[in-house]
């Protein structure tokens, strides 16, 4: 059993890929279960431009139909919806999305 999930997917037309969507479709079932875990999400795209906030939020908005508890990531990263970064994520984005794994395994342990 897990108390949170950290999500993630590159940037497909602006939305999560079909691969990641296919996940939460098929797992409906498992929504009562996942009522209250934490959930964040994380990205990647090809461009600075190229959607990866939206892409961020069409994974949080299925968590959120899950009955998840969000968090995004805290104020000593970027303090927004989640990490992102283009293409293989720098220093930067790994020392975000490592704060972000904190943060997730913090509210986690505290809502234990």
């Amino acid at each position: 059993k897990s108390a949170g999930i950290i999500a993630g997917s590159p940037v497909y037309f602006g939305v999560m890929a079909a691969e990641l969507k296919r996940i939460f479709d098929e797992f409906v079932g498992l929504r009562k279960q996942m009522e209250n875990k934490v959930g964040a999400a994380f990205t990647t795209g090809g461009h600075h431009t190229g959607g990866k906030e939206t892409t961020i939020m069409s994974i949080i908005t299925c968590m959120l139909i899950y009955g998840m508890i969000i968090v995004g990531d805290p104020m000593s990263a970027s303090g927004h919806y989640g990490v992102a970064c283009i293409g293989s994520p720098d220093e930067t984005a790994a020392s975000d999305a490592f704060k972000l794994g904190v943060r997730v395994a913090e509210l986690c342990k505290k809502l234990g």
